[in-house]
């Protein structure tokens, strides 16, 4: 895993200039809600790793699919194995850029949207994400909230289980980030 966070960062850390200050996680929460008149589901992600460049508002995401923790470990089973395939798209990512200017060295609380491709289950989609940044005290705080058809990642749903998974999942990002070292 520090392997391929570091490849990811190195690839977004290419076109870094050397004035330039990055700020990130890989301790960020990811939860999902899915919310059926049979049956809620909802899964909770504390391995995120985020990271921001203040100089260009660049930013890079990566979720570890299997790091998702279900309140039924059959749930979670199902999740990895039979609907996000883990294996064969062990990850989830965004790569983008924030698309307001922020200054960084100042605080307070920005609304903000990110624009760039979100990948879910080996499907890219152009996607903006609009969130709260909040800058207080040398820690930056980014939250977000969006919708993901499942439709639009190819994640298909037996009909058996059909009425027990919604069609359109609702996720919720809080990742606090620090300066990097």
């Amino acid at each position: 895993m520090k392997k391929q966070l570091l490849i990811f960062v190195l690839g977004l850390a290419i076109s870094v200039q050397a004035t330039a200050q990055l700020v990130n996680t890989q301790s960020g929460e990811t939860s999902f809600f899915s919310e059926t008149p049979l049956e809620n589901i909802s899964a909770k992600n504390n391995q995120v790793a985020a990271i921001v460049n203040t100089a260009t508002g660049d930013i890079a995401v990566k979720i570890p699919m299997t790091q998702f923790v279900f309140p039924n470990k059959l749930m979670q089973e199902h999740f990895n194995e039979n609907y996000v395939e883990s294996g064969k798209f062990p990850a989830a990512s965004f790569r983008g850029k924030i698309v307001e200017t922020i200054d960084f060295k100042k605080d307070g609380v920005y609304d903000v949207s990110a624009k760039g491709i979100l990948e879910v289950h080996g499907v890219k989609q152009d996607r903006t994400i609009k969130g709260k940044l909040t800058i207080a005290k040398g820690q930056t705080t980014l939250e977000s909230s969006f919708d993901i058809k499942l439709v639009d990642h190819k994640i298909d749903i037996p009909t058996v289980v059909f009425a027990k998974i919604a069609e359109v999942i609702s996720v919720k990002n809080k990742w606090v980030m620090l300066p990097k070292k």
